[in-house]
């Protein structure tokens, strides 16, 4: 009987303990392994040694407040800026507590696919042990229902099912960073443009969809927990502007991120610890867009605690805008803002030899694809959150870098172990998508790793965000000028470039010269494209060290016309005058309308119409001119006066049209203008009867002689 007693004392120990294990025990301590057949135990646990934890050594200006505690005290922050290859510019308020998240969810299958990660000496080193020596505080890894086809092969994108989050999860943990987990939803990628159900949940109804959308969160986060995954916030959905797990309605959607909320809440009360339930959205481009969702959840009594935005700088918008709209967020719904999704490129080049989702024409001003542009972007968004008062930030996927040879077909690797974005076995699941374009990762030229696995020297930016760094004035990049030349015009250089430093407040406008040979061989005969190089003239550099740059020149007609299409808002250098009291024209947006473009000027009205448009002129070169136009319209008879004109002086030019249907362009054309000083005025009349209508569009005006 003693014996069967202490069988079970021990026993009801074990058990206590198993269950602390299972509410986040942290980095150090023994944690079960994923339950995943085909996850090897060797990819759960970390191979680096886990360091001791030590106080941070530094002089925080934290206050009190679990919201307020340190993260990461295994890598403990600068105390004062550091000497580095790239200039950082200290945010001097920031708090400790600041996340400087990262997205780590394609590590594991990168690391199957045969990429090393190293330490900035060379050195191969666990990629989380890197990260968080660098300031990353907080691993972001995304969770997909069933990413595998019925034969057990995976989609791609880095095939995150559950048991893949645990094994990053814990290397996170281990190396004292906290963990979000992104539940999707769905058995592949979920953005605005799709959300799909998981292939589990398909014929269930909205109450059983969302009874299985609460056990599986509930069941999935006590996985992670009891595997001591340090989870500190939960995402309820991934970009889900526009439905979740297959639902498209406002109702269905609150209902499930209510059941998916109240599982997080259950398991974060039974484990008496505080995970956070974020709501994951973007466009925040949209500022009320984004106020009219806030006002939906606030109205279907959704609960969470972090409103989150996915924010890249190319596509959503100004840092003044996002700044404005985590604040509205904040102020008048109460609720945390986080940027859950953020990057920058570091090149325009591919190295995987699969394209790349940034290219040149993404790039915004200010900002080039260097290592220090991608650090100063990474910089700017981080400091904008910290004047909204956000959370913090995480970057997106920045150790998914390429794999095999860019000039190698790496499709067997991408397949086999889902390193791609996606694999061919997705299109079983997303045939619209992913069924087309599978393939490898187009985001490696945005990752602060390089192609050899070593870190870039950006990736420091999350512990240099405080303080900043130390670094020698340098160029980080020439805006490039585009000079346009009228055909049978001398091109005139521009004088002066605009440097960018990789010290913003050291840009300046500086000399430049042009090689003279390459000026001459511009033939401004007949239209051309052309690159010319010179070199900044900097009396700091020396003569064997000047920066060359590059200007673009288009030899062209030009067309002199301001605003020739009506797409700028802009239209007062157009003048409208007509005759009676109700003007019956507009600038309309109805593209099927336009010739070109969105707008056009359009007339229309229940009585009779005598109106005209005009454009002036008081400084064009002396020369000969041509003027075209382009219309459409219809119910107009053939007693109506329609004409396309130029004044120049008391001489008047015209062309006169007539009115051929619907999407039955006229193009009247008004040739031999002759302009001696420098002053004209173009336009169109237009005088028909009631209920006629019509739009112009596409007013050009070329020197010709």
């Amino acid at each position: 009987m003693k014996n069967k007693k202490l069988t079970m004392l021990l026993l009801t120990m074990t058990l206590s303990a198993l269950s602390f294990t299972g509410c986040g025990s942290g980095a150090g301590q023994t944690a079960s392994q994923p339950s995943s057949a085909d996850t090897p135990a060797e990819t759960v646990s970390s191979e680096t040694a886990v360091p001791e934890t030590t106080a941070p050594d530094t002089e925080s200006d934290d206050t009190s407040g679990s919201d307020q505690v340190v993260l990461n005290t295994l890598y403990p922050l600068p105390t004062a800026a550091e000497d580095a290859g790239i200039y950082v510019e200290p945010i001097p308020d920031l708090s400790d507590s600041f996340i400087r998240g990262m997205d780590v969810s394609s590590i594991l299958a990168e690391e199957r696919s045969g990429v090393k990660y190293f330490d900035a000496d060379g050195t191969e080193q666990d990629v989380f042990t890197t990260m968080a020596e660098a300031g990353v505080n907080y691993a972001r890894i995304r969770v997909w229902n069933d990413p595998f086809d019925e034969d057990g092969n995976g989609y791609g994108g880095g095939n995150n099912d559950l048991a893949t989050a645990i094994a990053l999860g814990k290397r996170a943990t281990e190396n004292g960073m906290k963990v979000c987990i992104d539940f999707h939803y769905s058995d592949f990628w979920a953005d605005p443009a799709k959300q799909m159900c998981p292939k589990a949940w398909v014929d269930m109804s909205i109450d059983e969809k969302a009874d299985a959308l609460y056990e599986y969160t509930k069941d999935s986060l006590t996985q992670l927990l009891d595997n001591g995954v340090d989870v500190g916030m939960v995402q309820v959905g991934n970009e889900t502007n526009n439905g979740m797990a297959g639902e498209t309605q406002i109702p269905n959607v609150a209902k499930l991120m209510s059941a998916g909320s109240k599982a997080v809440r259950e398991v974060s009360a039974s484990c008496g610890s505080d995970i956070k339930v974020a709501l994951h959205y973007t466009n925040a481009e949209d500022y009320d867009n984004i106020d009219s969702i806030l006002y939906k959840l606030s109205s279907f009594q959704v609960d969470y605690d972090i409103f989150a935005l996915s924010y890249y700088p190319y596509w959503h918008g100004s840092f003044e805008n996002i700044k404005n709209v985590m604040k509205n967020i904040q102020d008048k719904y109460g609720k945390e803002t986080l940027i859950a999704e953020t990057a920058y490129c570091y090149t325009t080049e591919d190295t995987d030899g699969s394209g790349n989702s940034v290219s040149e024409g993404d790039l915004i001003d200010a900002y080039g694809a260097t290592v220090q542009s991608q650090s100063t972007a990474l910089r700017d968004v981080c400091a904008t959150a910290d004047e909204a008062g956000a959370l913090g930030v995480f970057y997106w996927e920045g150790a998914w870098i390429t794999v095999g040879d860019a000039n190698a077909d790496n499709s067997p690797i991408w397949e086999e172990f889902g390193s791609g974005w996606a694999s061919s076995y997705a299109s079983e699941y997303d045939p619209e998508d992913a069924g087309q374009y599978y393939g490898g990762c187009s985001w490696d030229n945005q990752a602060l790793f390089g192609a050899d696995g070593k870190p870039l020297e950006s990736l420091n930016t999350f512990k240099w965000l405080k303080y900043g760094t130390n670094a020698e004035p340098a160029i980080d990049m020439v805006n490039v000028p585009t000079v346009t030349c009228n055909i049978g015009s001398d091109v005139e250089m521009p004088g002066t470039v605009d440097v960018v430093y990789n010290n913003r407040a050291l840009n300046a406008s500086m000399p430049v010269e042009w090689y003279e040979e390459m000026v001459r061989n511009i033939d401004t005969s007949k239209a051309g494209h052309y690159e010319v190089t010179g070199r900044i003239l900097d009396e700091n550099a020396a003569s064997d060290d000047q920066t060359e740059v590059i200007c673009i020149v288009n030899v062209e007609r030009l067309n002199y016309v301001s605003n020739p299409g009506f797409e700028d808002t802009d239209t007062s250098m157009w003048t409208v005058t007509y005759e009676g009291g109700k003007n019956p024209t507009d600038f309309q947006q109805k593209e099927g309308d336009a010739h070109t473009g969105e707008y056009s000027f359009h007339f229309w009205s229940e009585s009779d119409m005598d109106f005209s448009i005009e454009q002036e002129f008081t400084d064009l070169e002396p020369g000969t001119y041509e003027l075209k136009a382009y219309f459409q319209g219809g119910d107009i008879d053939d007693s109506a006066e329609m004409a396309l004109y130029a004044k120049a002086g008391d001489t008047v030019s015209s062309d006169a049209f007539t009115a051929q249907g619907y999407a039955n362009w006229q193009e009247p054309t008004v040739s031999s203008i002759t302009v001696t000083d420098g002053t004209l005025t173009i336009g169109a009349h237009i005088k028909c009867g009631a209920k006629g209508w019509g739009t112009i569009d596409d007013f050009t005006l070329n020197k010709i002689d």
